[in-house]
C-alpha cells in the first residue's frame, strides 16, 4: 500500500558531530519517530520508521490512522513539516528475500517434459502467481 504522512523535523546542534545539525523525526499521527545525522540521512530514516511502522500495522490486522493534513499540524519555532511517502509492497519485496517452501502436484506427464525442457518450476510459479495476482513483476 502507498501512504503519505507529515511528518515534523526538528533540528537539533550536537556537540558529538562536531557542531552539525542532527535532525530529529516525528509522525505525530503515528507516534513513531528517528534521527538522522543530517537533513538527506534524517529523510531516510524516516522512510525507514514510516514504512516499517506501516507494514507491522498491516500485519497485525490494526487500523490505519488517517494522515492529518499538514496545515493542521502544530509545529514550534525552528521545526518545519515534510511530507514523506511510502509503499509497504515495494519495500517488502525489496528487503524480504527469505524463500518458503511448498509442496505442489501436477501430473506426471508435465513434470516429466517439464524436466527435461530444465524449467525452472520454482521460478514458472514465481512468474505466474505474480500475473495472477496483477503484480509488477520485478527481477
Amino acid at each position: 500500500m502507498k501512504y503519505v504522512y507529515t511528518a515534523v523535523f526538528t533540528p537539533e546542534p550536537s556537540k558529538e558531530t562536531e557542531g552539525k545539525t542532527l535532525y530529529c523525526v516525528e509522525f505525530p499521527d503515528l507516534g513513531c519517530h528517528t534521527c538522522g545525522q543530517d537533513l538527506s540521512n534524517a529523510l531516510d530514516m524516516a522512510k525507514d520508521v514510516l514504512c516499517l511502522h506501516l507494514y507491522e500495522l498491516e500485519q497485525e490486522g490494526k487500523p490505519i490512522p488517517a494522515a492529518t493534513l499538514p496545515q493542521n499540524i502544530k509545529v514550534r519555532k525552528g521545526e518545519f513539516l515534510t511530507a514523506v511517502d511510502v509503499d509497504t509492497e515495494f519495500y517488502v519485496k525489496f528487503y524480504e528475500k527469505k524463500a518458503v517452501k511448498k509442496t505442489l502436484t501436477i501430473p506426471s506427464w508435465l513434470n516429466q517434459r517439464a524436466e527435461t525442457a530444465n524449467i525452472n518450476f520454482s521460478k514458472v510459479l514465481q512468474k505466474a502467481l505474480k500475473e495472477e495476482l496483477q503484480l509488477a513483476v520485478v527481477e
